[in-house]
């Protein structure tokens, strides 16, 4: 049974879900699936696809992650940054709008899927740590700026292009005189209003005592209300014949079965985007998964994570959709609504279902300013420039890091970005790594503790070196404390001994191996003792393992203090 509940979380929630988990769930579920109507229509507009995708991406996904994931608040479908990232790697495969299009949509999101499936079985969870955190900031904020920039084009009525920031820029003032001044009237509207609802809408409701749920709903209710007045604003006055460009029909229907296409040539060109989409789907995903757990004392499975957003995407893939992940905005109105369980996605997503049979004639009239403002609004607190200063201030080659993701991202386009992200966090570990922060160390005067002589008034013999390494040893770095050693050896004759403080260190690979032999060897023909001091267990049975410590001239001692004394008493 553990096995079948390691795989299938909803085996674990399920037995013990009670009346009041399904009081709270429904309760988050209206909330939710109200902010979600609008929100899944503009995202599918981002993604360049018809707004019942946005619809039919919510309704499936959700249900097959309440099944596989563990979170108990996160909720899955469509978001800004994954969105903007499908539309730019499918725009270089077909135009939007036709077949090809919605069919790359589909095989985008079924790679997604079996990617992140395999990643879960396979307990590679761990490769996303590889996107450091500021890169990560980096390329959501620069991805808020583009997705923000795109959606211009709709409030101001023109037929802009352009996937990077100067692109997009170019094309809006190239076609400033085309402007249509009532569909600019109307997004500024919507704009302007879901501003002033995000922070006043609530605190509003509370002081006309309203009641302790209905605050909360009139509050996530916002884009509802801006998506009504201005549908009825279109629909009155006939504003579509005077060029407001509307939604128009949208089939009235459950998802339907769809099949990714799987020929080699579309999925050779997707498979690389389909990877980085998986990536930053996950990483934001786990984060706001994690983040909530804590919250209630719970505790994700990054490994199941993965799993259960697979499921989600191959469930986008067979339903008509396009590629989903946990939504922090969704998620957090999830978590404050009172979900207890998964089985408030669930819920959510029969809320959606029951729109998407009943509400979308409904939508014919919307303008697609309003949707445009939606997602203006809700990408803006994706927007954090602050991180470059934190990061000046802090380290200046994650200030690097940060400053060139953004520019690639909006100068180059997200691919290019979230490319450069990857490889920068890498190199960037390579550089912190290749050089190890080594101290030199002393006895600190009546204790037994051992601190860098450049910090504190410490003592020193001038016949031993202790040197502490902050780093474990591996290929990249093996050889610079090789050269460390050399240059502090042949300094002076004085020096007898050397130690090396393992207390840091808890690995050391082959090549970090073959460099000690190679120190042990130099020190030997100088005279010189070498030593090492604090070594874990785990290191100490690595080298076990080898002919090092047969070699080694010098001893193995459990603290740094009983180096320190027998090595003074003997010489």
């Amino acid at each position: 049974m553990n096995k079948f509940t390691q795989f299938l979380p909803i085996l674990q929630w399920g037995r013990t879900y009670s009346r009041a988990a399904l009081f709270n769930d429904t309760v988050a579920a209206v909330i939710v699936t109200i902010m979600l109507i609008p929100q899944s229509l503009a995202y599918a507009l981002l993604a360049g696809l018809p707004p019942e995708a946005g619809i039919y991406a919510s309704i499936a996904p959700i249900v097959l992650y309440a099944i596989f994931g563990t979170s108990r608040a996160l909720a899955v479908g469509p978001v800004a940054v994954v969105s903007l990232l499908t539309a730019s790697s499918i725009a270089q495969i077909a135009d939007q709008g036709t077949a090809g299009y919605a069919v790359a949509a589909l095989t985008l999101a079924f790679l997604s899927g079996v990617f992140l499936v395999l990643l879960g079985v396979l307990r590679l969870g761990f490769l996303a740590n590889f996107l450091s955190h500021p890169v990560i900031a980096g390329f959501i904020t620069a991805s808020g700026i583009l997705i923000g920039t795109s959606q211009l084009k709709h409030i101001l009525g023109v037929n802009a292009q352009g996937h990077t920031l100067p692109e997009m820029l170019m094309s809006i003032f190239s076609q400033l005189d085309q402007i249509n001044g009532i569909t600019v009237a109307l997004g500024t509207f919507a704009t302007a209003f879901l501003f002033w609802a995000r922070g006043n809408l609530k605190p509003l409701m509370q002081r006309l005592r309203a009641g302790p749920l209905v605050p909360d709903l009139v509050a996530k209710g916002g884009p509802v209300f801006a998506v009504l007045a201005t549908t009825l604003a279109v629909w009155a006055w006939d504003l579509a014949d005077r060029g407001v460009s509307i939604v128009g029909d949208v089939p009235q229907s459950l998802p339907p079965f769809t099949v990714p296409g799987l020929s080699t040539e579309l999925v050779g060109a997707l498979l690389m985007p389909a990877i980085l989409i998986s990536v930053i789907g996950f990483v934001e995903s786990v984060s706001v998964a994690q983040t909530l757990a804590a919250k209630k004392r719970q505790r994700i499975d990054p490994d199941q994570e993965l799993i259960g957003l697979g499921a989600a995407n191959l469930g986008a893939a067979f339903s008509g959709g396009f590629p989903v992940t946990g939504g922090f905005s969704r998620s957090m109105v999830n978590f404050d609504a009172g979900a207890e369980t998964p089985a408030a996605g669930i819920f959510t997503a029969m809320g959606l279902a029951i729109a998407a049979i009943a509400l979308t004639p409904l939508v014919y009239f919307l303008p697609k300013a309003t949707l445009a403002a939606t997602i203006i609004v809700a990408v803006l607190s994706l927007v954090d420039l602050s991180i470059l200063k934190k990061t000046w201030i802090y380290s200046r080659a994650d200030f690097v890091a940060v400053a060139t993701t953004i520019f690639l991202t909006l100068g180059a386009g997200v691919e290019v970005g979230v490319a450069s992200g990857v490889a920068i966090s890498v190199v960037l570990h390579l550089y912190k790594t290749s050089k190890p922060h080594v101290a030199e160390v002393g006895l600190v005067p009546g204790t037994q503790h051992f601190r860098n002589i450049n910090r504190h008034d410490v003592e020193t013999v001038s016949s031993l070196v202790t040197l502490r390494v902050d780093e474990s040893l591996y290929f990249v770095n093996a050889r610079f404390l090789e050269d460390l050693i050399q240059n502090r050896v042949t300094e002076g004759c004085a020096i007898r001994d050397v130690v090396l403080m393992f207390s840091a260190v808890n690995e050391v690979d082959y090549s970090a191996l073959e460099s000690l032999e190679a120190i042990n060897a130099r020190l030997i023909d100088m005279g010189v003792g070498l030593h090492l001091s604090e070594v874990k267990g785990p290191v100490m049975d690595r080298l076990g393992r080898s002919h090092f410590l047969e070699k080694m001239n010098g001893d193995v001692f459990l603290s740094q203090f009983d180096a320190w004394n027998r090595l003074i008493e003997a010489r």
